[in-house]
């Protein structure tokens, strides 16, 4: 077959798709999940109630809706009480839309309507055809959005034999570069054991990052209870540093709870990790309280407590 043929056949299977997903999760109903909102509108408010307080052009960054679109959509909610806009302490000329109470509570039945419905797709597979299914949809978004990626690298669930590399590999890293003693690897021991040995799949997750069939990163999100889930064990391996991947990691954390419902993160860290600092501070983190730590073997240590409220 030729490419030209190939792409055909490609562009084909794309437009079946389209027109079997939009008619499952009904796109082309007035009432987007049989509710009073488009999905346009059902995706504003989502991004609204997501974030504690986001631009307009942070909703159209992330929707890629028109300007005067959205505005039509604030505006509708505005009169109906779901949003309120106030000045932006940033940028004067810009302004903050926020989720207001009765907001949330509508954004509360549109989640609770978008899980039913996914549950009502996925009822009739058993466990290996879910996993399956999973997979797929991993690997479309990862053809269609290669170019965000960082090269190389694909993030997948934890397998055997990851979890004793994720205690070998910050062991390591952080013995080689911040002198942290068999005490912190012991500990990354117990973690990794804990959580794969509880994991459930329902309400935390794990991603490996992989490049060219080698382990380079890692992060697992863990429940503490049903409203509060925890950031564990980011790492990224020296070699695959500048890539964007810890950002990516910490993302994938994120969008995870927020699918899963949780109302907020905490995660733990050292103040001498700055990148990860950072990463944590850009992803909408905020320190909330330090303490020194003397437990491996590192002179001056400070552990800091950080909470992100979804």
């Amino acid at each position: 077959m030729s490419e030209s043929a190939d792409t055909a056949a490609t562009i084909a299977a794309v437009r079946r798709f389209n027109r079997f997903y939009t008619r499952a999760i009904g796109v082309l109903d007035r009432g987007h999940l049989g509710g009073p909102y488009t999905l346009a509108e059902s995706r504003v408010l989502y991004e609204i109630a997501s974030a504690d307080g986001v631009t307009p052009t942070e909703v159209i960054a992330a929707t890629g809706l028109d300007a005067g679109y959205l505005s039509r959509i604030v505006k509708r909610f505005e009169r109906e009480g779901l949003v309120a806009r106030e000045p932006s302490a940033r940028d004067g000329r810009s302004v903050v839309l926020r989720i207001t109470g009765p907001g949330r509570t509508a954004y509360a039945e549109l989640h609770r309507r978008t899980i039913a419905q996914v549950e009502g797709l996925i009822s009739p597979l058993g466990a290996r055809e879910q996993a399956r299914l999973t997979g797929a949809l991993g690997e479309v978004e990862r053809l269609l959005h290669a170019p965000a990626e960082p090269p190389g690298c694909i993030l997948r669930p934890h397998r055997l034999g990851d979890i004793g590399w994720v205690t070998q590999a910050h062991g390591l890293i952080y013995g080689r570069e911040y002198g942290w003693d068999h005490r912190f690897e012991a500990l990354v021991a117990r973690i990794a054991a804990d959580l794969v040995e509880n994991f459930d799949p329902d309400w935390e997750g794990s991603w490996i990052a992989e490049r060219a069939g080698t382990n380079v990163g890692c992060v697992f999100l863990e429940k503490q209870d049903e409203t509060t889930a925890k950031l564990r064990l980011l790492l990224v391996d020296p070699a695959a540093r500048g890539l964007g991947l810890g950002r990516r990691l910490v993302d994938a954390c994120v969008a995870r709870a927020r699918d899963v419902g949780y109302r907020e993160i905490t995660l733990w860290t050292q103040s001498v990790l700055t990148a990860a600092r950072r990463i944590y501070e850009a992803a909408g983190f905020e320190l909330e309280e330090s303490w020194p730590n003397q437990d491996f073997g590192g002179l001056g240590l400070i552990s800091e407590r950080w909470r992100l409220r979804l």
